[in-house]
């Protein structure tokens, strides 16, 4: 092979091996989205697993249960948009901001 190359894939399993780090970082990385003032509150991992959920007593209405349905949708939705933003951002930082597809 030749030093290009060569240099090439060394660089390549570096980048693997550092992605390989970040994405075990990610696994143990907590968001939280939370709705209606911290009324539920969602926790997740940064590649998107459920944690837990937490759900206050006073927003428990058997007569309004769309309220607390769309209150965890939200939070939910918040949470998956800072997991998302979490891990992009952890691996624009290995990749240099190119898009790697199937990547993340």
């Amino acid at each position: 092979m030749t030093p290009n190359m060569n240099n090439l894939l060394s660089q390549a399993r570096k980048m693997q091996t550092e992605m390989s780090r970040v994405q075990e970082d990610l696994k143990n990385t907590e968001v939280i989205g939370s709705a209606g003032n911290d009324a539920v509150i969602i926790r997740m991992s940064a590649t998107g697993n459920l944690k837990a959920v937490s759900i206050k007593t006073e927003v428990i209405d058997p007569n309004d249960k769309e309220m607390l349905e769309d209150l965890i949708l939200t939070a939910f939705n918040d949470a998956k948009t800072k997991a998302d933003k979490t891990s992009e951002s952890a691996m624009s930082a290995i990749t240099g901001g190119i898009s790697i597809p199937g990547l993340f």
